[in-house]
């Protein structure tokens, strides 16, 4: 079977959606688009098709991925036109790719970091935002309370944040992201937040996602490569 990578974006009233109707929209724009997506076997067959760390409901995205198993080759620059035209608005193919059939090459085994622009929807901006982000950063912990599907328990923070700075009046963040660390954009703010004492009950953000890295480096060295760059 023929693997590949499909990019897309994700934006306006789509933010709304949740993954598993993102799932279903994309199943069936496939069929729309007469791509010849590959299906599992058994009494139930389904679609090939996985997701790498789906976006969460709210969030917009120019980076968003997921992988096929296609049935026979086609051309690439056809099937994003014909997905194109087959979209709704608030959803846009980027790019489609060939990608290696390693099953530990796949989307949501190799991501290892995500980048976001997050921002306080405020009145009044926040004055020198970029030296508040480096005292932000600057603290030798950075500890918040964390929910996961298991436990609920503080974690320091500092660690998975691998870049953060003011871009454009907005707070730039590279994070752990992936199954190994996982951090979330709204975390991150929130523990923001509070080092600035804004009271986040009263205050709304807004969280795009720019793209999703892997790690393609060693222990000693990281080196991100966004996942459309792993192609064939």
């Amino acid at each position: 079977m023929l693997k590949a990578r499909i990019k897309f974006r994700k934006y306006g009233v789509m933010k709304f959606i949740g993954h598993l109707d993102i799932m279903r929209y994309f199943q069936k724009a496939m069929r729309r688009a007469e791509i010849p997506i590959a299906f599992t076997g058994g009494y139930s067959p389904h679609m090939v098709m996985s997701f790498a760390n789906p976006l969460g409901v709210g969030l917009t995205s120019d980076g968003e991925y997921f992988d096929i198993e296609l049935s026979e080759s086609v051309d690439f620059a056809q099937a994003v036109r014909r997905l194109n035209e087959a979209m709704v608005e608030g959803m846009e193919i980027v790019n489609m790719i060939e990608i290696s059939d390693d099953k530990k090459k796949t989307g949501m085994a190799i991501v290892a970091a995500a980048d976001y622009l997050s921002e306080f929807v405020m009145e009044h901006p926040v004055e020198n935002l970029a030296d508040k982000i480096d005292a932000f950063r600057s603290q030798p912990e950075i500890i918040v309370w964390k929910k996961t599907k298991k436990s609920e328990k503080d974690v320091n923070i500092k660690p998975m944040i691998y870049d953060m700075r003011e871009q454009d009046g907005k707070v730039y963040m590279l994070v752990a992201t992936g199954s190994v660390e996982n951090l979330k954009p709204e975390l991150v703010m929130q523990a923001f937040g509070k080092f600035l004492g804004i009271d986040l009950e009263e205050t709304a953000m807004r969280h795009h996602r720019l793209e999703v890295y892997a790690d393609v480096g060693s222990e000693e060295q990281r080196h991100l490569v966004p996942l459309d760059q792993l192609g064939i």
